[in-house]
């Protein structure tokens, strides 16, 4: 993110054998209805839960007033977060936007009041600004290492890498991070990975399909590839619609590089949008064209839904900060209350 910036399944349970007491006959086919205890046997639908990392605005507690996690999740049903920045010190060693250390503050207490209220997150490594631990880590290894220190300080089932800037930029960089990521799986049973870069009305540019390639060629079986489809430069821009070419162009590279169906590379897609007005002039995205972009993300079963940032998701006041609301008028946490329930 710029820092300025399957299916359901349903169980029914067998529906009880009814039989009448007081020497009455056994219920048979004779049109004789159900009685209310046999309706109450019957289980209500169950829906599977969203993955760990399929869905969690991004919360940024560096600056843009933000808002308390818990109020969140108490106004908007929202269970899954993502927290941002950890980025290096200086060095190969991981902090909250390169200064905060990782426990014994406000992120560690946020995350705890997160879990104490049966939420979770997913910790997200970059954006655009700062020193970026993949640049800094002068090997996969140490790489892997960092990031590994902070799986290992809050237990987490999943991760964000948003790799974008310098670190995007270049090659040697972008193979350790997917280096690194391949290390990661391997220590971490079960944790999901997701890598989030920037992208054009269409697509990945070169950078992004090369990302996604040398995931492949390295085995990497990276849990969603999501794209930023907003900050395009090019002035007006329907954003709903350029939301969802630019994921059909992700889910193209996605496909080609990995030979899947057009079907499971959906699966292994997603979008991280911004709502509200950008960083750029000429787009804003509705809450409409958010509602039509989740639509859309339902109907494909995208496996990673998410804006930036929750920090935004409220109407400005006088002489709002652009980082702390969303340009449009909105009610607070509208955005928000569209993802909840985000379960691909």
């Amino acid at each position: 993110m710029k820092m300025s910036k399957r299916s359901r399944r349903l169980a029914l349970t067998a529906t009880c054998a009814l039989i009448a007491t007081g020497g009455a006959a056994t219920l048979a086919a004779t049109g004789a209805q159900a009685s209310p205890t046999a309706n109450a046997a019957k289980a209500a639908p169950t829906v599977k839960a969203a993955a760990s990392g399929q869905t969690g605005p991004y919360l940024y507690l560096g600056w843009g007033s933000p808002p308390k996690a818990t109020d969140v999740m108490s106004a908007t049903g929202t269970t899954q977060f993502t927290m941002a920045f950890i980025l290096s010190d200086g060095g190969c060693n991981p902090k909250w936007d390169g200064s905060r250390a990782l426990t014994g503050g406000t992120d560690q207490s946020t995350i705890n009041s997160i879990r104490s209220a049966g939420g979770d997150v997913t910790v997200s490594f970059g954006g655009w600004s700062g020193n970026k631990l993949g640049e800094k880590c002068s090997s996969a290894s140490a790489l892997a290492g960092a990031y590994q220190k902070v799986i290992d300080a809050y237990k987490l089932k999943s991760i964000d890498i948003d790799i974008e800037a310098s670190e995007f930029e270049n090659a040697t960089v972008r193979q350790r991070v997917i280096d690194a990521l391949k290390i990661v799986k391997q220590k971490n049973s079960g944790i999901k990975v997701y890598v989030t870069f920037g992208t054009t009305t269409t697509g990945p540019d070169s950078n992004g399909k090369d990302l996604v390639k040398r995931g492949a060629a390295s085995g990497v079986d990276v849990d969603g590839w999501a794209v930023m489809p907003f900050d395009f430069g090019q002035g007006s821009v329907d954003m709903a619609a350029a939301t969802k070419s630019a994921v059909d162009g992700l889910k193209n590279t996605v496909a080609s590089a990995y030979g899947l169906s057009s079907d499971d590379a959906y699966r292994k897609v997603g979008f991280s949008s911004m709502n509200g007005k950008t960083d750029v002039a000429g787009e804003t995205v509705t809450l409409d064209n958010f509602k039509s972009v989740v639509s859309y993300a339902k109907s494909h079963h995208l496996a990673r839904v998410s804006f930036w940032s929750l920090n935004r998701d409220r109407k400005c006041g006088s002489g709002g900060d652009a980082d702390a609301c969303s340009g449009i008028d909105q009610g607070t946490y509208d955005f928000t209350k569209v993802l909840a329930g985000y379960t691909g």
